[in-house]
């Protein structure tokens, strides 16, 4: 039976990701894009997790960090993108602030 027929996501499909570790619908919705497009599919997902075992959801329920592996996870460094990558109003806004820059010191 189909749960969301905008993807054409069934109930047996819903069930699989929730095996392999999606609890909420937000984290099915990831999986397979059930939920994202009209929403009308969502209490029905919901009601398809329910209250089961979800280690993420155990966590948040004991009010321990759900993301604390993320904590240590290393920060990408910045990447700085050329003047000619931006957009022309971008680029002149740059060259706008840092004439202003100029200007003031």
């Amino acid at each position: 039976m189909f749960v969301c027929s905008c993807f054409g996501v069934t109930e047996a499909q819903v069930k699989k990701h929730a095996e392999e570790g999606a609890c909420t619908p937000r984290q099915i919705a990831s999986a397979c894009k059930a939920g994202t497009d009209c929403g009308s599919c969502v209490r029905r997902i919901q009601a398809l997790l329910g209250r089961g075992a979800c280690p993420r959801r155990e966590l948040a329920d004991e009010g321990r960090p759900v993301l604390s592996d993320l904590v240590d996870a290393p920060v990408p460094a910045p990447v700085a993108m050329p003047a000619t990558a931006m957009p022309a109003t971008a680029a002149l806004t740059v060259a706008a602030l840092t004439a202003a820059a100029a200007e003031a010191a």
